[in-house]
C-alpha cells in the first residue's frame, strides 16, 4: 500500500516537472486528484536546488560560509515566492480569475520546483568558474547571469501554466513575478549573498 502510494506520488511529480501545464490543469479540472504528499514532495526540489546552489556561492570561504549561504539562499527564495502569493490570489480574483487558492499555490510550487532543477543544472558551470577564476567581479557576473537565466525560464513556465489554466486571461498574472523578483533581490542583498563589493 505504502509502496504504491510512493510510486504514484513519484509519477505525479515526474509529470509536474515534465509537463507542468497538464499537471496543474488536471488539479484545476478534477478538484484534488493529488494527495498532500505530492505538495510536500514538490517543495523538496525547490529546497534542494536553492540550498545546493547556495553551497557553491560560499565555496571559496569555507564550509561554514557554504552552509550559511545554502540556508540563506533557500530561505530568501522561499520568502520571495511566499510573501506575494496571497496578493496574486486576491488581485487575480478581483480581476475575474476563477482559480482556487490551491490551484494558484500549485502553479507557483510547480514553477519553483522546475526553477530549482534549472539551478542544479547551472551548478557545474558556476562551480568550474568559482574554482578556475576566483575573482569577485567574475563570480558576481556569473551568479547574476545564472539567476537571470533561471528567472527567465521560470517566468515562461509560470506564464504557460497560468495561460493553460485560464486561456481567456492569457499571461496577465505574470505581473506578480516582478514583485517576486524585487523582493528576492532585496532579500539576497540583505542576506549578503552577492558580493557587490566586487564591482568596486
Amino acid at each position: 500500500m505504502l509502496r504504491d502510494r510512493i510510486r504514484t506520488s513519484l509519477a505525479q511529480i515526474g509529470q509536474a516537472l515534465r509537463t507542468p501545464e497538464a499537471f496543474a490543469l488536471r488539479w484545476h479540472q478534477e478538484g484534488a486528484p493529488y494527495g498532500a504528499s505530492v505538495f510536500a514532495a514538490l517543495a523538496l526540489p525547490s529546497i534542494a536546488g536553492t540550498t545546493t546552489y547556495g553551497l557553491i556561492m560560499g565555496l571559496l570561504e569555507g564550509p561554514r560560509m557554504m552552509l550559511r549561504d545554502g540556508l540563506y539562499l533557500s530561505t530568501a527564495a522561499g520568502m520571495a515566492w511566499a510573501l506575494p502569493l496571497p496578493a496574486l490570489y486576491i488581485l487575480n480574483s478581483l480581476t475575474g480569475s476563477r482559480l482556487r487558492a490551491s490551484t494558484t499555490f500549485l502553479a507557483a510550487l510547480v514553477t519553483t520546483s522546475w526553477g530549482a532543477l534549472a539551478m542544479l543544472a547551472a551548478i557545474p558551470i558556476t562551480w568550474f568558474v568559482t574554482i578556475a577564476l576566483p575573482f569577485p567581479f567574475i563570480l558576481l557576473v556569473v551568479h547574476v547571469a545564472a539567476f537571470t537565466i533561471v528567472g527567465i525560464a521560470m517566468v515562461d513556465v509560470f506564464c504557460r501554466v497560468m495561460e493553460t489554466l485560464e486561456p481567456a486571461r492569457g499571461r496577465s498574472p505574470a505581473w506578480w513575478l516582478a514583485l517576486v523578483g524585487a523582493i528576492g533581490a532585496e532579500l539576497f542583498y540583505a542576506f549578503g549573498l552577492f558580493a557587490f563589493a566586487g564591482l568596486s
